[in-house]
């Protein structure tokens, strides 16, 4: 029987598994089973009522899968057989899920359920803060917060790929060591006192042109005094869970921007065809590569988000469910 994680209240320790029927496909839907499921911080904010979606209860997190589609309403392009991954609002983490089809990407046999899974939301993300909300140029430097986190470490292979300096700040050793193999010419611990001197140094004094903050709080305010003239600090996210204010005379003082990174598929249908475009070439060329942290079976949700929430994992955090992984 198909299994589903539910969440009737809020809380990690409150998520059951519960066998479940398929649901099925409505117009322009897709129903999928789902081979790869990735998780996000948001579905930890989900889960806590924290996030800004917030769907009734009892409900199904997750968004992020990739499977087979196994049956397709009216309207799809997508056919049943089709490998495909895509981003849901939520009901991810179960063996079967409905996906819309104009949300779904088609992959190819030379990729795995698992990569595949790591791409929909956090290597969108990165695509659009470093190629859209802000063009990042030859020979700027990228300052990445959470750098061996999902969007962090897509971000430094994003930057990297358009010939950007990275500066990836990670708050463990393996963290930083895996950035730096992924492209970052530089890492930093952001645990140390002031380290935003740290950037001055390493910039010769200028500081960093792009930063992409998914953290908030402390580390935004700390930010604000690594950015160079005419800077850029992209906010990508609160993993902190502490939204910060930006003092507005910092910005003014270096000329600089702070820009919100956000996108959906309803009002960035255009931008998210640019930016498809973008990744397909990446990864056909070898210039992004997913890192995963690979989880197996549909029972290893609940630790695998304990582990996220408690910064345990390296890269993108990916449950395979079925024979088919």
């Amino acid at each position: 029987m198909p299994r589903r994680w539910i969440s009737a209240e809020a809380g990690l320790a409150e998520l059951r598994i519960k066998e479940a029927f398929p649901p099925q496909p409505g117009k322009g839907e897709l129903g999928v089973k789902v081979c790869a499921a990735a998780l996000n911080f948001s579905d930890l904010l989900m889960i806590d009522d924290k996030y800004q979606v917030r769907p009734p209860r009892p409900f199904t997190p997750g968004q992020e899968i990739a499977g087979i589609v196994m049956s397709a309403g009216e309207g799809a392009r997508h056919a049943v057989g089709d490998r495909v991954a895509g981003k849901l609002l939520w009901g991810g983490f179960a063996s079967h899920a409905v996906l819309r089809d104009d949300m779904a990407i088609s992959i190819g046999k030379a990729s795995s359920f698992a990569e595949a899974a790591a791409l929909p939301v956090v290597y969108t993300t990165a695509y659009v803060a470093l190629t859209e909300c802000t063009t990042v140029g030859k020979d700027e430097v990228v300052l990445v917060h959470a750098a061996a986190g999902g969007v962090g470490m897509a971000s430094v292979q994003v930057a990297v790929a358009r010939g950007a300096k990275v500066i990836a700040s990670a708050g463990s050793e393996a963290k930083r060591q895996a950035a730096l193999a992924n492209g970052a010419t530089w890492a930093i611990d952001p645990g140390v006192a002031n380290w935003s001197a740290r950037i001055k140094e390493l910039t010769g004094g200028r500081g960093a042109d792009v930063i992409v903050d998914p953290v908030g709080g402390d580390v935004t305010q700390e930010s604000l005094r690594a950015l160079a003239l005419d800077g850029r600090l992209l906010i990508v996210g609160f993993a902190s869970g502490e939204i910060p204010k930006i003092p507005a005379n910092r910005l003014l003082l270096k000329r600089a921007a702070a820009i919100g990174v956000y996108w959906n598929h309803d009002t960035d249908a255009q931008m998210l065809v640019r930016v498809n475009e973008r990744m397909s070439g990446d990864l056909a060329s070898g210039a992004i590569r997913p890192v995963i942290d690979l989880r197996h079976g549909l029972e290893a949700v609940p630790a695998a988000l304990a582990d996220l929430a408690a910064r345990k994992t390296l890269g993108k955090v990916i449950i395979e469910i079925g024979d088919d992984a």
